[in-house]
């Protein structure tokens, strides 16, 4: 072999070893070890209230309401919804802005965002969050990957995770949440900066309500939240 080729030789495996090996190594170590931050808080530069704590002692009432407003196909899907990456699909050919792609996340692509990229809707955001959705489906459990989400998530500014929602808005640990608390947190996430989970308005209330009744019947939607 030329030195020429040595070396592009070379390029191309640490080209393969950044694309492949690292993330993979990254996904394997928080299936077991929760993420100290996430590139969010950082980006935010403002004080962070993040308190992880393991799906025990989080109330199975909160996953069921996220699972009932955010993905209720998320216990059958490997990571993608279909349906609604179409639906998005539609809405970015009939919009003028064809620089930025909207909605059709699952808990899965959020979570991979979430934990491991940054919050803007670009095509190269989408295609490095399709990539770790990939690899958080192949290497963590549902369970897991619903309780990285619920300990990740922002639900008031500075304010991640079910432990530090809970007593940020209603003074109490995630474990205690009721029925009517967990529909307030899930109701507000399309837009936790904006809308109050503890301050409800009309809209916000009238949701929350909407939820708490479908988290109910969840029922086998959810199964795959046991481990």
């Amino acid at each position: 072999m030329t030195l020429k080729r040595f070396k592009i030789a070379k390029v191309i495996l640490i080209v393969l070893v950044a694309v492949l090996v690292l993330p993979a190594l990254l996904v394997l170590l928080y299936r077991v070890v929760p993420p100290p931050f996430t590139p969010l808080m950082l980006i935010r530069g403002r004080p962070v209230n993040y308190d992880w704590v393991p799906m025990r002692q989080i109330a199975p009432v909160l996953a069921r309401s996220v699972l009932t407003v955010e993905d209720e196909t998320f216990c059958s899907h490997h990571g993608f919804d279909a349906t609604a990456l179409q639906k998005a699909l539609d809405q970015y050919l009939d919009d003028d802005d064809r620089e930025t792609l909207r909605g059709g996340s699952t808990i899965s692509q959020q979570t991979a965002k979430n934990v491991f990229l940054w919050p803007d809707r670009t095509w190269l955001r989408k295609g490095l969050e399709t990539w770790m959705t990939v690899y958080i489906e192949a290497l963590w459990s549902k369970a897991r990957i619903m309780e990285i989400y619920l300990n990740v998530v922002e639900w008031a500014p500075g304010v991640y995770g079910a432990e530090a929602a809970a007593r940020h808005h209603f003074k109490k640990s995630a474990a205690t949440l009721s029925a009517q608390e967990a529909a307030l947190l899930a109701a507000v996430l399309p837009n936790p900066r904006k809308w109050n989970a503890s301050n409800p308005g009309p809209y916000v209330r009238g949701r929350s309500e909407n939820l708490q009744g479908r988290a109910a019947r969840v029922g086998a939607l959810a199964g795959c939240l046991k481990s």
